[in-house]
């Protein structure tokens, strides 16, 4: 007949695998990180923008950037009901990523006309969904 474990004894049971999980965190080989961001506040933190490496190859940053520009080009359609504004996606120059709910890309946008924007997207690929938060003229110094 099997015994059923009491609920001091499964307390006691998952206080032991806390204590490993916890020295084993400590313990970790280098170049590995923690899930939770448990580097003691010294990297990078969970929310935390990091650069996007290789834009100019990143086919994912560069529809980013596209989708940015044919967005903006709609909402000032539909606004103004004007196309003479109308802008033209050249390349993405830059990128941060930031995870949210979903992740945020904050994008430096050239248009074929030498003009710089700078656009924010919120990507959600659990729902196949993609925002424009922002589409702005970008502060070049």
């Amino acid at each position: 007949m099997a015994r059923v474990i009491g609920p001091c004894a499964l307390l006691v049971l998952l206080v032991a695998c806390s204590a490993l999980a916890a020295s084993a965190a400590r313990e970790e080989p280098s170049g590995a990180r923690p899930l939770w961001g448990g580097d003691g506040g010294r990297g990078r933190k969970v929310g935390a923008r990091t650069e996007v490496r290789d834009v100019e190859e990143n086919r994912e940053v560069q529809e980013l950037g596209r989708y940015s520009v044919a967005e903006h080009n709609r909402r000032q359609r539909e606004e103004e009901g004007d196309v003479r504004g109308r802008l033209e996606f050249h390349r993405v120059v830059s990128a941060q990523r930031q995870v949210v709910a979903g992740i945020k890309y904050y994008l430096r946008v050239a248009a074929a006309d030498d003009r710089v924007f700078d656009a924010v997207v919120v990507v959600k690929p659990w729902l196949q969904s993609r925002a424009l938060l922002r589409f702005a003229p970008a502060d070049v110094e």
